[in-house]
């Protein structure tokens, strides 16, 4: 209950004494926990003399003065008023959720009435979180199973860019691109409970990298083309620079002037050369062959020996 909600009745409890005033609350417990069902004070002032707890139609505490008395089995039950008018109800259960009312009596009339409804929950359970790549998307899943019927909870997906997707139930899909890390949170009134996770898909991761293999592989393709037709263009001045080298070389040079000597064109010849080159040679002298030269003689050939006479 707020506070301008408190001085409110507080103030009609002041200037109307005889006004009954009623209220109403919630709380949230988990199972197996313990509830304390405290009533406003505001509603119920020092001066009751008679307090009872009761649940719809039926009632199960009271206090009168300083005795307590109890109108259902304790065991039962699991409840018990303390001396501050809560009531406290132990190990709690799914059948313990529901609306409890408190009255508050002076000399057997009714001053006060709150109504404060109990809402007895399950803890969630560990949400499961699954991922599958496709070829153009990421598909997420957020599950988290629930054990008791008819009760749901919150289930929340987060994105890696900070978006949240929340759903009153007990399953969430999502489907993207985007990698990164996400995390699965269900959670209701009493628990919560995350799971988290990294995606990387590789087909996505791979575009990226077969992309920049694609761009370096392009630049090292025009690196080598420049580097050889660098090679090429320089190969080809030093062999213009050792031609042009080698042909001023080949030309006599004068060693004392230093200069190229071009060759002298032959002088004209005069008329009385001319007249000596055309008249005729003087016959020359047959040469007479040479004797033969003599043949060494034959060797004589050897004489066959003779043979004795054979005797008659």
């Amino acid at each position: 209950m707020s506070f301008r909600r408190i001085f409110l009745v507080k103030c009609l409890l002041l200037l109307f004494p005889s006004v009954k005033c009623s209220s109403s609350s919630w709380v949230y417990r988990a199972v197996n926990d313990t509830a304390l069902l405290s009533p406003a004070a505001a509603l119920l002032p020092e001066s009751t003399d008679q307090v009872t707890w009761s649940r719809g139609r039926q009632r199960l505490v009271q206090l009168r003065g300083s005795s307590t008395k109890h109108f259902v089995n304790k065991e039962q039950c699991r409840c018990a008023m303390l001396h501050n008018r809560t009531l406290q109800i132990r190990r709690l259960q799914a059948e313990d959720s529901g609306t409890y009312t408190v009255m508050a009596y002076l000399q057997g009339k009714l001053q006060a009435e709150e109504n404060i409804t109990l809402f007895v929950q399950e803890p969630v359970p560990q949400p499961i979180l699954i991922s599958k790549c496709g070829n153009k998307n990421i598909s997420v899943k957020c599950e988290a199973k629930q054990k008791a019927k008819d009760e749901a909870f919150l289930i929340e997906l987060i994105q890696p860019n900070g978006k949240k997707i929340q759903k009153n139930a007990t399953m969430l899909e999502w489907h993207g691109w985007n990698p990164g890390t996400f995390r699965c949170v269900a959670k209701n009134k009493v628990s919560e409970k995350m799971a988290e996770k990294v995606i990387k898909c590789p087909g996505k991761m791979d575009f990226y990298l077969i992309l920049s293999i694609a761009g370096g592989a392009v630049f090292f393709v025009i690196f080598v083309i420049c580097l050889v037709y660098c090679i090429r263009r320089k190969k080809t001045k030093r062999r213009e620079v050792y031609d042009e080298e080698r042909a001023m070389h080949s030309l006599p040079m004068d060693s004392k002037r230093g200069t190229r000597e071009l060759p002298q064109t032959p002088p004209k010849a005069t008329p009385k050369q001319l007249r000596v080159q055309q008249r005729p040679l003087p016959p020359q002298p047959l040469e007479q062959p040479l004797p033969p030269r003599p043949q060494p003689r034959p060797r004589a050939q050897p004489r066959t020996p003779n043979l004795p006479r054979e005797r008659p």
